[in-house]
């Protein structure tokens, strides 16, 4: 049977492989395509239906079917671009090697922006969309309706089937307190911030879990928990010297709280690392690379997270999604808060 029988002599249309697949036409195009979030059984049983009944699009279909605008979305919920900035860096240099550009949207942490900026994105032909969230934790999935591939980044959707490139919160409370045991710390609290966001929860499980299987326990029982600031670390720092005088080792949530740390130990005349040693979170290097002593901190890896997002996304767009939540491990920055020095 040549170039798209039936058996008939009429030439097999998309209407027909979509109806012997047992989908909508638009789901039938968008697997032909290699477009859309689609299940892999979806895609193969529309392959087969095709390949049943030598489904062959005209030269002008198959010019639409293949035609790529060689730009993808980027809609950001971080309106201060702490996490976004590096994410769409990483998510750049993938993207250049392919050849495609970004086009960026900020929803301003709003559901229904998000939409709209969607519906912009799709109307200006993006071939994909990558969506980042403001904070790792949970957000509700946007469904399978768009016309093009997405893969959700820092904030994990809450269907598992979609693509979500997701920070190792619990590792890098793990990799805090191995650093600062292997720096010969034993006496380690743990002050962090808003209890709301699962990645303090994560960090602190992460810290307790390295302190337990070290046989050590969490100077004050447990963590501090409070806000993403400095002030935070000057009160929660202040609280916990007070108690605990023999304390030589801190972890902190953030690296605005490690400041807030810092400030009252130098103002008492504590030396950081000879008497204390100090770690935070995030690598913010604009506060991190200039404390002083510099800031050692667990970096996310939010590059590595953006780069991730992209070939998953370009992955997508070729045909072959993926499905679940692909976690990237984070990284030690180190500098001289936790470095041993001379006495």
């Amino acid at each position: 049977m040549a170039n798209g029988g039936q058996g008939n002599g009429k030439m097999a249309t998309l209407a027909d492989v979509a109806r012997l697949a047992g989908v909508s036409v638009p789901t039938a195009s968008k697997a032909l395509r290699g477009r859309g979030q689609l299940r892999q059984e979806t895609r193969d049983r529309i392959r087969a239906a095709a390949d049943q009944l030598s489904f062959t699009p005209n030269p002008l279909a198959r010019g639409l079917l293949a035609a790529r605008s060689g730009i993808v979305g980027l809609v950001t919920h971080d309106l201060e671009g702490r996490f976004s900035i590096p994410i769409l860096m990483g998510a750049e240099d993938a993207f250049g090697l392919d050849r495609l550009s970004v086009m960026l949207s900020d929803a301003r942490g709003d559901a229904i922006r998000e939409q709209r900026q969607l519906e912009a994105l799709v109307a200006q032909r993006v071939d994909g969309i990558i969506v980042v969230g403001a904070r790792s934790d949970e957000r509700a999935s946007l469904g399978r309706s768009l016309p093009v591939p997405l893969v959700y980044a820092y904030a994990h959707s809450a269907d598992p089937t979609d693509c979500s490139i997701i920070p190792n919160s619990y590792q890098s409370g793990r990799l805090a307190v191995d650093h600062l045991i292997a720096c010969g710390r034993s006496r380690i609290g743990v002050i962090t911030g808003d209890p709301g966001y699962g990645a303090s929860q994560e960090r602190v499980r992460g810290a307790l879990d390295a302190l337990h299987d070290s046989g050590l326990a969490m100077v004050g029982d447990q963590a501090l928990f409070g806000a993403w600031n400095q002030d935070w670390g000057r009160a929660a720092a202040a609280a916990l010297l007070d108690r605990h005088p023999d304390l030589d080792g801190l972890v902190c949530g953030s690296d605005q709280i490690a400041l807030g740390v810092l400030d009252v130990l130098g103002e008492r005349g504590v030396t950081v690392p000879r008497d204390i040693s100090v770690i935070g979170h995030d690598n913010w290097e604009v506060l991190s690379a200039f404390s002083r002593p510099p800031l050692t901190s667990i970096d996310m890896n939010l590059e590595e997270l953006g780069r991730r997002a992209a070939a998953r996304l370009v992955e997508a767009m070729n045909g072959t999604p993926a499905e679940g939540r692909e976690v990237i491990a984070p990284r030690l920055a180190l500098r001289k808060s936790t470095m041993p020095t001379a006495v």
